[in-house]
C-alpha cells in the first residue's frame, strides 16, 4: 500500500510505502518493518513491475538474494532469470542458486597489488565459464575446501537453467 504524505497544490510531494510482511498483520511504514532481505526482495517485486512496463532495458540488482538460503534464493534466481528474457539483468549474489541460473558469470575479486607506492587494494573483474564457473559455484556451496560433492552439486544446478 502507497500512503502520499506531503500533499500540496500539486498533489503528493512524498509517498510511503506501507507493508504487512505476514498475513494478517496491519500494514505499517516499509522503512520500521523490512530486513535488509525483504527490502531487496521488495526491489526485485517492483522491478519486475516497472520492467513489464518498458521501464528500463537493463537493471541491476546488489544482493536481491540477502538474508535467504536454499528455495527462496531458488525461487529469487528464477525470477532473474525469467527477467533477464525480457531485459538485461546484472545481479551481485553470493548465492549458488541465483549464480547457477545466469546465462553468463562474472567473478568479481578484490586483490592486494604492488605499486610505486607500496600495497594497494584493486578490484578484479573475471568472466567464467565451463569447469572453471562450475567450480566457483562449488566454492560457493563448500566454502574453501571444494569437495566432490559440492562440484557434483553444482553440477546439477548449472543443469537446471538448461
Amino acid at each position: 500500500m502507497i500512503e502520499p504524505r506531503g500533499l500540496g497544490p500539486t498533489g503528493a510531494d512524498r509517498i510511503e510505502l506501507m507493508l504487512a510482511s505476514n498475513k494478517g498483520e496491519d500494514t505499517r511504514p516499509l522503512t520500521k518493518v523490512a530486513s535488509g532481505g525483504e527490502l531487496s526482495r521488495i526491489m526485485l517485486a517492483l522491478k519486475v513491475v516497472l520492467a513489464a512496463r518498458g521501464s528500463a532495458p537493463t537493471l541491476i540488482f546488489d544482493e536481491a538474494d540477502a538474508g535467504v538460503g536454499g528455495a527462496t534464493a531458488a525461487a529469487v534466481g528464477e525470477r532473474l532469470a525469467k527477467l533477464a528474457a525480457r531485459v538485461q539483468v546484472l545481479a551481485v549474489t553470493h548465492a549458488p542458486q541465483v549464480a547457477a541460473l545466469a546465462s553468463g558469470h562474472m567473478l568479481i575479486a578484490k586483490e592486494a597489488v604492488h605499486g610505486p607506492e607500496g600495497e594497494a587494494m584493486a578490484t578484479r573483474v573475471r568472466t567464467l565459464e565451463g569447469a572453471e564457473r562450475r567450480e566457483e559455484i562449488a566454492r560457493m556451496l563448500a566454502g574453501q575446501t571444494i569437495t566432490d560433492e559440492a562440484r557434483a552439486a553444482a553440477t546439477r544446478l548449472m543443469n537446471r537453467s538448461a
